[in-house]
């Protein structure tokens, strides 16, 4: 029996909190999350994010202010997530291996009233509100959010939220070194869901008693994104506290899981596990991937070991997640043309490629990929410059990505019009990392690229003109930019060159160069 929501369903949920109340009264004694032993049904999800909302209010958080979470997955984070939807307010979650000086930046940039912590973060959150201006009161999750919570009756506080305000704020990494808040409205994660259940896409539908995984992390679209598909859809979230691949394939065997989105790096790990084919999968549906490029090899892999239909997804933070996907039936272990592209759009999604002056191009001709549809963010947090940049008065919003469109409308991504790194879906750019890299006392100049890697995808390189007469201190580097960033920023090797960087008339650096022998013969500068 299926569960997919009806379209008409979402005429009494255009918000987070709508969604909540209406799953809440119509599959209240439904599971909705499972964590670590805990189940929350629907009907307690809408009580407890009513008593966040109140507690939320009571602490002075207004409509239209941030509360910011450092921590890990977790069941409750989704409470925090509904209960701001319920006061009007939006949450920022931070990604729980960036550094203490990294986190202060977001809970100053987010103006954050309130900073909920994991317990493996409290020491990280103490010094980020010690080196922040903002100073938030901390709350630790598992020492103190129930109490804070539970002080509170679940009396819904009913305020009137518009579905174009902000909901939630995920931070992306910056050009400039610095991360900016892409703001995600009610009507960003509604209303694209409603032209997929108009759809009746399969791979996309939901039947009754079928589990979804949530596995990625909470501070990227792939974890909370995701998880809100589920409950979204009305379906049980089975939530790991981050990925562990050992966990993961024994939670898809003793819960039955139906669904999964992973990135590919992900997958990799699971499928050489030595007990990953002695799983059975059979519960198993669909495996949505995406967030980089998967190797063909890898994909029919993965594909014997699961023996399930698989679905690429490709978007990005400021697009609400997938705009993009490649159906399972594009999917032959014989391997095909299409299975290279990222894919069809999503229904109401707009895709075109346009150049450097914004003109559209024909088919097989690559320039930037652009996109519009109702997915599309509200723009960067207090960052008008930054969204004028990226979205147009008609609402094309310019991806950074180098690809071209076939005659069926297929979209080939091809390389990255941006300087980003991605790593393991981790989204790094060069400049922040050289920023940290730069102080190091035997360094005259500093280029960042991202160099192939068969586990990651990319890998983290810096290339050093080091100052005369100083040592290649390889290791002396990387342990310093890890003193000063996450350490999945970091560079993975350091090559040394006697001669100055190359940059073009305004003194940029080249880095289009620096990275072609390191991509020399491959198809595509993505990996």
């Amino acid at each position: 029996m299926s569960v997919s929501l009806d379209p008409s369903e979402f005429d009494a949920m255009p918000t987070l909190a709508d969604m909540i109340r209406h799953h809440g009264a119509t599959r209240g004694g439904d599971i909705a999350q499972s964590f670590e032993g805990r189940n929350t049904t629907y009907a307690a999800l809408d009580q407890h994010a009513s008593q966040v909302a109140a507690a939320l209010i009571a602490a002075g958080v207004r409509p239209g202010e941030a509360i910011a979470y450092f921590g890990k997955n977790s069941d409750q984070y989704f409470e925090l997530v509904l209960g701001a939807a319920k006061a009007g307010a939006i949450i920022a979650p931070i990604g729980w291996r960036l550094s203490p000086a990294e986190a202060a930046y977001i809970i100053d940039d987010a103006r954050a009233r309130l900073l909920f912590a994991g317990a493996e973060l409290m020491d990280a959150a103490n010094d980020a509100i010690a080196r922040s201006h903002t100073r938030p009161i901390l709350i630790g999750m598992e020492t103190g959010f129930e109490a804070w919570r539970d002080a509170h009756a679940p009396n819904d506080p009913a305020l009137p939220v518009d579905q174009n305000d902000p909901a939630i704020l995920l931070y992306t990494s910056g050009t400039t070194g610095r991360p900016k808040g892409v703001m995600l409205t009610g009507a960003n994660l509604m209303r694209s869901r409603r032209a997929l259940a108009a759809a009746r896409m399969g791979w996309n539908e939901w039947k009754k008693g079928e589990t979804n995984l949530v596995a990625m992390p909470a501070a990227h679209i792939g974890g909370t994104g995701w998880g809100l598909v589920g409950l979204i859809n009305g379906v049980r979230n089975v939530i790991t506290r981050e990925f562990n691949p050992v966990e993961v394939i024994e939670l898809i065997e003793k819960e039955r899981i139906a669904k999964v989105f992973m990135v590919p790096a992900a997958l990799q790990f699971i499928v050489r596990l030595p007990r990953a084919r002695e799983i059975d999968y059979a519960s198993l549906t669909h495996i949505l991937y995406g967030a980089s490029p998967i190797p063909l090899d890898l994909l029919r892999e993965c594909m014997e070991v699961f023996g399930c239909e698989f679905c690429q997804q490709y978007g990005m933070t400021e697009t609400t997640g997938t705009i993009v996907y490649l159906p399972p039936e594009d999917h032959d272990p014989a391997g095909n043309q299409r299975m290279r592209s990222a894919g069809l759009p999503m229904p109401g999604v707009e895709i075109c490629i346009q150049d450097a002056d914004g003109a559209v191009l024909g088919p097989n001709e690559i320039g930037e990929v652009a996109t519009r549809s109702e997915a599309n963010m509200a723009g960067y947090w207090r960052n008008k410059d930054a969204t004028a940049a990226t979205v147009d008065s008609e609402g094309w919003l310019r991806t950074g990505d180098a690809g071209y469109l076939d005659e069926d409308g297929y979209l080939f991504i091809q390389d990255r019009i941006k300087d980003m790194i991605c790593s393991g879906a981790e989204n790094i750019y060069p400049a922040e990392v050289e920023s940290a890299i730069f102080g190091h006392p035997s360094i005259a100049e500093v280029a960042v690229i991202g160099v192939p890697d068969d586990v990651w995808g990319e890998a983290v390189k810096a290339i050093v003109v080091p100052k005369p007469g100083a040592e290649h201190d390889t290791d002396g580097i990387i342990a310093f930019a890890k003193s000063r960033i996450a350490h999945y920023k970091a560079p993975k090797s350091v090559d040394f060159r006697a001669e100055p960087l190359p940059r073009n008339p305004s003194g940029k650096i080249l880095r289009r160069e620096l990275r072609e022998p390191y991509w020399a013969g491959r198809e595509r500068k993505v990996n």
